[in-house]
């Protein structure tokens, strides 16, 4: 069973950073890679970041060199560090992973970025 978690999410001004954690349930986590999506209202979810299972990273164009994400496999998390906020990365955020074939998503935490 794969469980999803986000925190850290909140309202911040342009320019400023948030940090949102994600935490998985599981012996699965070392070996799968992790991925942050976001979904803006009215538009669909878009892959932000991913991190495979031996921290290979990648970066969708609009957030590289502001985002870094990273994991932590001795406490089942995933990071997303996010500088620089501009208002267009205002948008639910997701963890996401694949096991056993099938998307898992978790809730989502909401990030307002205000101008």
């Amino acid at each position: 069973q794969v469980l999803l978690v986000e925190s850290g999410g909140g309202l911040v001004q342009a320019g400023g950073s948030l940090r949102l954690s994600c935490a998985a349930s599981g012996s699965w986590f070392s070996l799968n890679a992790m991925s942050w999506y976001r979904q803006a209202p009215g538009k669909q979810r878009n892959l932000v970041a991913t991190i495979t299972r031996d921290s290979s990273t990648n970066y969708a164009e609009s957030v590289k060199g502001r985002f870094t994400i990273s994991r932590d496999n001795a406490k089942n998390m995933v990071y997303l560090q996010m500088n620089s906020l501009k208002p267009e990365d205002t948008a639910v955020y997701y963890c996401h992973t694949i096991y056993q074939y099938l998307d898992a998503w978790g809730q989502g935490t909401q990030v307002t970025v205000s101008s």
